[in-house]
Parts: structure tokens; C-alpha cells; sequence
């Protein structure tokens, strides 16, 4: 016969489905999980038995009020089973008939289910079914009541007060109350308050041992109802802290405590004496969907939305936590297998990667890729893991990550490298890659083939810009292709054209320059007493034509000069060519062309110039002549004239045109000896003193040069009083203004 192949959950499984339970004495939590119950010990953590014999979904657990070592369990499948769960041992299974979707015992071989309405697809029922005493391991059970005909589904809106003796169900704002003695009462709320309170029921639980309600409300409110036995003299009181829907209520073993939460991930404690004390247990890590007490008191647990449950000690500190696989949002990693640990790899919390154990059906560890706090907030854009791969040992991991924003359709992509350390025995970020393609990355995948230790890995990775990468592991763990120089640098600058760089140290009075290349720690040039002050700055100035030099140690310099400022503000270079060979090529560039016209200050100054040497080369004691000194003149008055029409601030220093200009003005007595001139001068002036004022005197002449082109005349027709006034004049000694004058 061949063997029946069916589809079986096989891990993985909701942990946070329905309520979990705590053993009576602490030690033991259990939980459904798929077609199983599972049972974890609280002080390890560890699962210590399966339950299996159910063929479907299991839907609710419930201790056995008159043996708290025994549980019932419902399922789909339409059979209730009682269970040892210290041994693992399934006791009797009991057929109902009806697919059942929760279980609420109590304390007279009496189960109260809520199941489906055959009558109706649509609508759940509320079965109240004795357990018949039978020796059989298997059994029908048939005495079955039905309480209500339209029930809500979930196993938060029914309770069993006191032991059974009565039942209470909520649906949307309508509470009933189903009595032992077959009494049924009815509360009703209106829709809204006049704030705009949502009165919605969500949760209801009973008091342990006083006849006292407590229901939570979408609106966040919880009621306490009280002396509902008298339908017309009811009461209930109002508690609020939560913001948003109370997911579940719990009172303590003994009453005097009521816990509540919600998605706020906040366990709140109320005190049942003074109801408006309260203290809470907050970030939890997620939103808060069961709450579960112990019979003694001394635990408490909490299921979340994160298929996790979390164990709380009396004093609301967490003591552990059991994390099934987590649920998230979107799978947009797909299933992984670590080679490593053969571990399942996926998704896990916002920005996350999970590994879970298909063997053990046991959630491993997280690990953190994005590396930044989820905060649940709606409109708010978080960064999404999106691609994930291992290479085929399973010591490298590659992870893609996106960010895109609504109001623009930029998008953001991040590629990380992960290298798994057997020390921390966890994988630790290698290296970040910030846009490995302009697009969306479509694929990735790690090169297959040899698992040798010699291999390098390779990525290959395709995206949406039509291109494809390969990416491999450079390795620079070796230390030695690396080097380490042991002085005080105070300025490093690197050349931008070769891979030179400057790096100036001062000491004991002066700076010293190290040129260095990177591949060898030897410098390739040092330059000590540089200056006496110490090096702030210094830049590469790149050459526009690379000078050709002769020694390898000045290589440097010829692709790029170096300047550097002092702390004094001196701007200082390096060089090897003199002063006068740095400038000569700026004097070639600033020197006129020869085709260009003097200008008057050269011609004044070349004059002075021509003047000057050739009285050297006479001696320096014979007199020019005549002719020599008129010529001399003659140039000098024409440059006076050019000097009085050029612009001030084309002209050269001051000190230099003082003398030239002064003595260009003033005219010069021709002589040959003190004594000739003086007789001369009273000649002329007695001959002057006889002719009237209005005749001309012929031969009289003048000594003005005036200038015609290359030649010069000096035959001028004066008055007798213009030369009268020029005589006297002459006789005046100007030679004080030459040697005494100041601009």
C-alpha cells in the first residue's frame, strides 16, 4: 500500500494565535502552535514537549479546573482532547461534530465552545457541552446547549465567571450575561459618546472570585462592571490610558490586579482597590495581542504581533522570551538557506534578516542590516530590505537595501558585504556600497563552484539600468603592504598629479620637509632648515610644461612646485634655480619690443645717462664744448615739455625725476673761468645799459637751442629790455635749488 501523502505544517507556526497558558506552579508555558501545543519550560525557554494528535488547526487550550496537570485542547477537526502535559501524553479525545474555534472550561465537566453555525456560514455559536465520563480513550460527546445563536468568533469576547456559574459574550456594543440558573441579561452602549468615544467592545474578562466584569473598547476606555445581577441597579466605572484599542484584559490570580495592552507595546497594571493607580511595562518590542496570568501569582505572560511571547516576573521585569518566526510585512528576500547553519533566512522585523531553525522549529537570532529605530508611525517612509544572498560556504553575505520616497521618485540603494566571524559567531558589516547601479538592483547572486579557502568570493549583480556587475573581495588585511612613520606632522599635503606627498615637522627651532611616496616608508627627499618659522600651509601647484631634472631626488619637482606659508605669513616655494634665472623670463616678457617708441621719461634719463659717460670718459675734469651741451639741452627742454603732458601715474619715482626735472629748468652760464665771466658779464651789461628800450640790437645773441627735427638754431632777434632782464638773470646763482630742493 503506498504510503498517504498529506500536507503538514512543519514549522514555523504562530505562537501568538490564541491566549498562552502558565502552569500552575510557573514552571511551564504552553501555547498552540499550528496543529500542535507546544510546551516550553519558563526557566530555559527551551520546548520541552510537542503535542501532536490533532489533524487540523488547533483553536484553544484550557487547564483542567480539576486537575491543573491536565489540559483540553479544541481543533478544527471537530474533537476536543484531554492531555497530560508534564508526560506528553494524550489522555482521551473527545468527537464533537462541530469545526470549533475556541475553548473556555470550568469546574463541573462542563466546556463552553464557540463553533460553527451549520445553519449558517456566517454566523458562530456558543455550544455548552457536558464531557461524558467514559473508560474509553475515544468518545462521542452528544449532551451539547446551544447559548446563543450569534456570536462574535474571536475567543476575547467570552468569558466564564466564578467556575461557570455564569458566561458572559460581547458583539459590537451589546454585552450578554448567560447565567447558570439559564437567566440572560443584556447591556447595551450607544455608539458614540458626546466626546466621539468609539464604545465598540474588543475584550471582556471576569473577575476570579467577585461577581465583577472588565471590557476594553476601541476607543481605549475599559469599564468595570458591577451588581449586573440586578439588571436595572448595574454600575461600571471607567479606566483610560490607552490611546487606541484595548487588545486584551487579564485580571491577577487573586483579583486585586488588572493588566491591559494594546499596540502602544505597553503592559499597564491596574491596581483593583485604588483603580486609578496604575504602572506600566513599556517597549515591549511589539504590539501586545494576549495577556495570561499564573494561578500562583508569581508570573505573568504577554503574546505579540511579532509571534513572540514574553515572560514577566511579579515584579514587571521580563525574565524571558520564546520567538516564534516572525511575520513580516512582505517576504521580499524570499526564502535563504545559511550554508552554515542551514538555517531558514528571510525577513524578519522592519529592517532585519531572521534565521530560524527548521530543524528545531526554533527562531535563532536577528540580525540588524538597515541598523536604524523602526518607529510605527503611518506616513512615515522607513528603509526596506530588499535582496539578500550567501556564497557557498556561507561565511559571506550580501544585502540590498531601498528607500524611496513618496513626493519624489528618487530612490536610494544600498549594497552592504556581511563576513561572519566565528568568534562573535555572527556576521559583522565589511564593507558599504552606496548606488551599485543607477537603477533598482534586479538580481544578485554569489559565483558557485569550489568551497576551497583559496577562493575569492564573487558577486554578480544585475539591475534595472540594463547592466551587470562583478564585484570581487580585494584583501587588504596584510599589514606589511602598509607603513608607519614616527614624527610629529604637523601640515600633509598630498600632490593632485603624482602620488607625492609634503610633510613638514618643526624642531628645535626650524621646520623640515620629508617628501614621501606611499609604497615606500623611505622619504624620496628632506629638506631641513627650511625656515625659522613653523609651516601652516602648503599646496601643489601643478606646471603647465614638467621640467626636465637631472637627479632622481628632485623628481618631484617637475610635474608640480611646491609653496608653503609660515606662520608669519611668508609665502615661500621650492626651487633649484637662482633668483635672477627665476626672473629673467618675467623682465623677457615686461620688456617693450624694439619696434615700440620710447617714451619721454627714457629720453630724459638716457640723456643723463649719455651725459654722465661721457664726462667719465673725459676725465671728469675737461669741460664739454659748446656744441656737446647744447645738444644735451636741446634733448632735455623737449623732454621737460613730454614729462609736463604725461599721466601722473604712469611716471617713474619721485626721487628719481626731482634733480633731472629742476635742472632741466633752469639755464646754464657758458664759461670757461671765474674771472672771464665775471668781466664778460659787466661788459655785456654796460654795453646793454646804452641802447634805449625800443631798439632792436642785431648782434646780440641768444643761447635758447630751439629744436628743428635733427638740428637747432640759436640766431634770435631780442628787445634791448627782454635782454636786459635776461642778463640779470644770468647773474643770479641757481645752484642752491639743484642741491636744496625738495618735492
Amino acid at each position: 500500500m503506498d504510503p498517504e501523502i498529506r500536507v503538514v505544517q512543519c514549522g514555523g507556526s504562530r505562537l501568538n494565535y490564541r491566549r498562552p497558558l502558565v502552569s500552575a506552579d510557573s514552571k511551564y508555558l504552553l501555547c498552540v502552535s499550528g496543529d500542535s501545543i507546544k510546551v516550553f519550560s519558563t526557566v530555559t525557554e527551551e520546548c520541552i514537549h510537542v503535542l501532536w494528535s490533532h489533524r487540523d488547526l488547533v483553536t484553544g487550550i484550557e487547564f483542567n479546573p480539576n486537575n491543573p496537570l491536565q489540559l483540553y485542547s479544541c481543533s478544527l477537526d471537530g474533537t476536543i482532547k484531554l492531555w497530560d502535559f508534564i508526560d506528553g501524553i494524550l489522555i482521551k479525545t473527545f468527537h464533537i461534530g462541530y469545526k470549533m474555534f475556541s475553548l473556555y472550561s470550568s469546574k463541573h465537566d462542563t466546556v463552553f465552545v464557540i463553533a460553527e453555525n451549520k445553519d449558517s456560514s456566517e454566523n458562530f455559536q456558543l455550544l455548552s457541552i457536558k464531557l461524558p465520563k467514559s473508560t474509553e480513550q475515544e468518545c462521542e460527546a452528544k449532551n451539547l446547549t446551544i447559548l446563543f445563536a450569534d456570536v462574535n468568533q474571536s475567543p476575547k469576547s467570552t468569558a466564564v465567571g466564578r467556575n461557570g456559574e455564569y458566561i458572559v459574550t460581547v458583539k459590537a456594543l451589546c454585552l450578554f450575561i448567560y447565567f447558570k440558573n439559564e437567566k440572560l441579561s443584556r447591556f447595551s452602549l450607544s455608539s458614540s459618546s458626546k466626546k466621539g468615544a468609539n464604545n465598540t467592545f474588543t475584550v471582556v474578562t471576569c473577575h476570579p472570585t467577585e461577581d465583577c466584569i472588565a471590557t476594553g473598547h476601541k476607543d481605549g476606555r475599559i469599564r468595570l462592571w458591577r451588581n449586573f445581577n440586578h439588571k436595572q441597579d448595574y454600575t461600571y466605572s471607567t479606566l483610560h490610558w490607552h490611546h487606541d484599542s484595548v487588545a486584551d484584559l487579564a485580571f491577577s490570580a487573586e483579583g486585586t490586579i488588572l493588566f491591559s495592552g494594546g499596540v502602544e507595546s505597553v503592559l499597564v497594571q491596574w491596581s483593583h482597590s485604588l483603580e486609578h493607580k496604575r504602572e506600566f511595562l513599556p517597549r515591549l518590542g511589539g504590539a501586545i495581542q494576549h495577556i495570561a496570568t499564573s494561578s500562583d501569582g508569581s508570573l505573568l505572560c504577554t503574546s505579540h504581533v511579532d509571534n513572540k511571547i514574553t515572560i514577566i516576573d511579579a515584579n514587571l521585569k521580563v525574565s524571558g522570551i520564546i520567538q516564534g518566526l516572525l511575520k513580516g510585512r512582505d517576504v521580499k528576500t524570499g526564502l535563504l538557506v545559511d550554508p552554515r547553519s542551514k538555517a531558514l533566512v528571510l525577513n524578519g522585523k522592519p529592517g532585519h534578516l531572521q534565521f530560524y531553525s527548521l530543524h528545531d522549529d526554533k527562531h535563532f537570532y536577528n540580525l540588524d542590516i538597515v541598523q536604524q529605530e523602526f518607529v510605527n508611525q503611518a506616513g512615515l517612509q522607513h528603509i526596506e530590505l530588499v535582496k539578500a544572498a550567501f556564497n557557498a560556504k556561507g561565511n559571506w553575505l550580501t544585502t540590498v537595501e531601498e528607500l524611496k520616497r513618496n513626493e519624489t521618485s528618487h530612490l536610494e540603494v544600498q549594497m552592504k558585504f556581511w563576513e561572519y566571524v566565528d568568534k562573535l559567531q555572527s556576521f559583522v558589516l565589511n564593507t558599504t556600497i552606496n548606488w551599485p547601479h543607477e537603477d533598482q538592483i534586479s538580481s544578485l547572486s554569489f559565483k558557485t563552484g569550489s568551497d576551497s579557502d583559496k577562493d575569492v568570493p564573487t558577486l554578480v549583480t544585475t539591475g534595472n539600468d540594463g547592466l551587470f556587475k562583478v564585484w570581487v573581495l580585494e584583501d587588504n588585511s596584510d599589514i606589511y603592504l602598509t607603513w608607519r612613520a614616527q614624527f610629529n606632522a604637523l601640515v600633509l599635503q598630498p600632490d593632485s598629479v603624482s602620488e607625492n606627498i609634503a610633510a613638514f615637522t618643526f624642531s628645535s627651532g626650524s621646520s623640515t620637509m620629508f617628501i614621501f611616496n606611499p609604497v615606500d616608508p623611505e622619504p624620496l627627499y628632506v629638506h631641513t632648515n627650511v625656515c625659522s618659522s613653523c609651516v601652516r600651509w602648503a599646496v601643489f601647484v601643478p606646471r603647465s610644461i614638467p621640467e626636465v631634472l637631472p637627479l632622481a631626488s628632485l623628481k618631484w619637482l617637475s610635474k608640480s612646485r611646491l609653496y608653503f606659508l609660515t606662520e608669519n605669513q611668508d609665502l615661500m616655494t621650492f626651487s633649484t634655480k637662482s633668483t635672477e634665472e627665476m626672473l629673467t623670463p618675467l623682465s623677457k616678457q615686461l620688456a617693450p619690443e624694439e619696434s615700440l617708441p620710447f617714451t619721454p621719461f627714457f629720453a630724459l634719463l638716457e640723456r643723463k645717462r649719455q651725459q654722465i659717460q661721457l664726462e667719465k670718459d673725459r676725465g671728469g675734469n675737461m669741460p664739454l664744448d659748446k656744441s656737446s651741451l647744447a645738444s644735451c639741452k636741446v634733448q632735455e627742454s623737449f623732454a621737460v615739455k613730454e614729462l609736463l603732458q604725461t599721466p601722473a601715474h604712469v611716471l617713474p619715482p619721485a626721487a628719481i625725476l626731482c634733480s633731472l626735472f629742476v635742472n632741466s629748468l633752469l639755464i646754464s652760464q657758458e664759461h670757461t673761468s671765474g674771472e672771464q665771466d665775471g668781466k664778460d658779464l659787466d661788459l655785456e651789461s654796460d654795453k646793454t645799459e646804452e641802447g634805449s628800450d625800443g631798439e632792436l640790437i642785431g648782434n646780440t645773441e641768444s643761447q635758447h637751442p630751439i629744436l628743428t627735427g635733427d638740428s637747432y638754431t640759436t640766431s634770435l632777434k631780442l628787445l634791448k629790455s627782454e635782454e636786459k632782464e635776461l642778463r640779470r638773470f644770468r647773474r643770479k646763482d641757481f645752484a642752491w635749488v639743484s642741491s636744496k630742493f625738495i618735492l
